[in-house]
């Protein structure tokens, strides 16, 4: 949308810069028509001062929403509710609506209109959240009050703005607090190359990486398009059915640390130099393969056994007869080392 004003041409919304000059060069024009705008809307929200804190009791279920909500939210409003729960065990649950929109991100980041969430103690930033692709989900405050703020400069305001459903949670008293689980988007490459890694399956590690939309983020991981063309996309390998990740995962295991047959000699297995056996060999499961993907910080990773069980095996055992009287023939069972489950173990220098 191309706009002119005394001499300026640009494009709206992307150059800011350009509307902010022909709002600046109108604020004579308008200041009386902006004035009672804003003390219209500083009466409907209920708030004295743009920066006033509005303390609300919860004691069961109520809302939140931005002003004029589900239509298009005023300029120039920044608006905090702090919730307080009843009781010092009382936990508050935060439900957004689906019908959401604010201003749109820029480079990925809700730097003008936004909706944020905080913890109150330690002033911990919960969310930020802006657009309208994606509703927020639900959040949950660790104690027994939670901080929401609104926030929307001079230009482009949105429709329909938010609404946020609360309700009170019970906790009681010697139920303890579960630990705080980081975002996957938070954690280091590190620790989410080796939380990945643990997976089993593709939806295992699309329900960790975005528990909210993992099933959205499927069905988009299979769509072809015209940003990210490579050779598997000319060969029409994008298509759903074609890769098997899942199948890919489980041929790297068939060649990694797991229990497999081995041949062994009995003489050696059990050290008995003065007998010989017949078969000579026998197959066992032993602990093989590599431990590529072991921790990046081991220096030395072994495949080892982490379950062992002793077997039974029936052979025929020959023995010298005392005095040279020929060989001795008995039937003799042989109990081996079966190793039924493997894992790969760091041996770093240190140990």
């Amino acid at each position: 949308m191309y706009c002119t004003h005394h001499g300026w041409h640009c494009v709206i919304p992307a150059n800011r810069k350009c509307y902010q000059n022909i709002l600046h060069e109108s604020v004579a024009e308008s200041s009386h028509i902006s004035k009672i705008h804003h003390a219209n809307t500083k009466e409907q929200n209920g708030v004295h001062d743009s920066q006033h804190e509005k303390i609300l009791s919860v004691t069961g279920d109520g809302i939140i929403q931005s002003p004029d909500f589900p239509n298009t939210y005023p300029r120039n409003t920044v608006i905090v509710w702090r919730l307080v729960a009843v009781t010092e065990s009382s936990r508050i649950q935060l439900t957004f609506d689906p019908r959401f929109g604010l201003e749109d991100a820029e480079d990925g980041i809700c730097k003008y209109d936004y909706v944020e969430v905080e913890e109150p103690v330690g002033g911990v930033v919960l969310g930020r959240w802006c657009g309208s692709e994606m509703v927020p989900g639900p959040q949950v405050s660790k104690g027994n009050q939670i901080l929401i703020r609104f926030a929307s400069d001079e230009y482009f305001p949105s429709d329909p703005g938010f609404c946020i459903h609360y309700s009170l949670l019970q906790q009681r008293q010697s139920e303890p607090e579960a630990p705080a689980v980081m975002p996957a988007w938070m954690q280091s490459v590190d620790v989410l190359s080796e939380a990945v890694a643990g997976f089993s399956t593709m939806e295992e590690v699309m329900k960790y990486l975005e528990p909210e939309r993992w099933q959205v983020d499927m069905e988009d991981l299979y769509k072809p398009t015209w940003q990210v063309v490579g050779k598997s996309f000319f060969h029409q390998k994008k298509s759903r059915g074609v890769v098997d990740l899942n199948l890919l995962r489980e041929e790297v295991r068939l060649y990694s640390c797991t229990p497999r047959n081995f041949s062994v000699s009995l003489r050696e297995e059990l050290k008995r130099t003065d007998a010989i056996f017949w078969p000579s060999c026998l197959l066992v499961k032993r602990c093989g393969g590599n431990c590529a993907c072991c921790s990046h910080n081991c220096y030395d990773c072994q495949c080892s056994p982490t379950k062992v069980a002793k077997k039974y095996h029936e052979v025929l055992m020959l023995k010298h007869r005392a005095g040279g009287r020929g060989l001795q023939k008995t039937l003799t069972d042989v109990h081996l080392e079966h190793h039924e489950e493997c894992s790969c173990v760091c041996k770093n220098d240190s140990d």
